[in-house]
């Protein structure tokens, strides 16, 4: 079992996107390890979460050539996380900037570092989209459904093309769905399953492949110094997806309460989303209902993570019931449940 995560002690590190939920778990676990953390952040982030850590902070534009030239001075690893993810004002272009054009900058910036180690880009799973045949791994076909997914995929390529010309040594990770303390993004899952009746459309299995934040981390921080991640690319995930009612179950457990799964057809749905997205923009309201979110009920995101565990020996701290409980406790005990 690995769950080492390196030698760090003295050692200088950026890190993008600090302010997020996993970057702020990465600079915490790095500044604990011993690192000397220089975090770069919008002039917009909220650094208070971080106010107690002994970090370097730098603001600025990602896209700004002499802020990225400044900010890799002396850096032995970039550890690069800066997302929009699921912003509803972003463009395709801004998504291009923050994911491509900073990738770009950033790794340019450091193959003139006379010191630089490694360069781990943070992409996501979501650059396979939707996997026909579940479970997919590293090799499987690239389908982006998105922006965000698409420009992740560019920002990959252009890296692993970039490495190949000038032989930056790099990592890719791509994390399956980040969960833990602190995160929102699974809230409604949770609160869906403190219900008396919870709907589920249709009959599908629907499974879902999470990844504790703390083991993304150790993953993360693993990958920057092992030498057989150089060059590679890993799915970050638990060894086994988990079907959305079993783990309903298990957070309604966690809850002490009794749900019952009612399953319901997709078909009037999926008619009544076409037509909120239809009609509530012209009515300047916000639709209630998504196509989005209905075919989260309709896709099952499976994945093969044996190479994280049969490459760079890593064995997950978390297993899917540990972190639900874990998770549904601190909302209960922050008050979001």
């Amino acid at each position: 079992m690995n769950t080492s995560i390196g030698h760090w002690t003295g050692v200088p590190v950026l890190v993008t996107g600090a302010t997020g939920f996993t970057g702020s778990r990465l600079v915490r676990d790095l500044v604990s390890a011993g690192a000397m953390v220089r975090a770069l952040a919008r002039p917009s982030s909220d650094q208070g979460a971080l106010d107690d850590l002994a970090i370097e902070w730098m603001t600025g534009d990602l896209a700004n050539a002499a802020f990225i030239e400044q900010a890799v001075q002396g850096i032995h690893y970039i550890f690069h996380l800066a997302t929009l993810y699921r912003t509803p004002t972003a463009t395709e272009n801004d998504h291009r900037l923050v994911h491509v054009e900073s990738t770009r900058l950033l790794a340019e910036a450091a193959q003139r570092q006379p010191d630089f180690k490694r360069f781990v880009l943070v992409s996501t799973v979501g650059v396979h989209g939707h996997v026909e045949h579940p479970p997919a791994d590293e090799q499987a076909p690239f389908n982006p459904g998105d922006e965000y997914q698409r420009t992740k995929l560019e920002a990959e390529q252009w890296l692993t093309s970039f490495a190949g010309r000038t032989g930056l040594d790099y990592s890719i990770i791509r994390p399956c769905a980040i969960y833990g303390p602190g995160d929102r993004r699974l809230l409604k899952l949770f609160k869906m399953a403190q219900r008396p009746f919870t709907p589920v459309l249709g009959r599908r299995p629907c499974l879902y492949h999470l990844i504790h934040v703390e083991d993304l981390s150790r993953i993360i921080m693993l990958a920057a110094q092992h030498p057989r991640a150089a060059g590679e690319a890993f799915i970050a995930g638990y060894p086994d997806p988990i079907p959305l009612d079993a783990m309903l179950r298990i957070i309604a457990k966690a809850l002490r309460r009794k749900s019952r799964i009612i399953r319901l057809p997709v078909a009037p749905f999926w008619t009544l989303a076409v037509l909120c997205e239809k009609v509530c923009p012209r009515l300047g309201v916000k639709p209630p209902l998504y196509r989005r979110r209905i075919k989260f009920f309709l896709n099952d995101r499976a994945f093969d993570t044996s190479k994280i565990r049969d490459q760079l020996g890593y064995t997950c701290l978390y297993s899917n019931e540990q972190g639900l409980t874990d998770t549904a406790q601190w909302y209960t005990e922050n008050g979001y449940l």
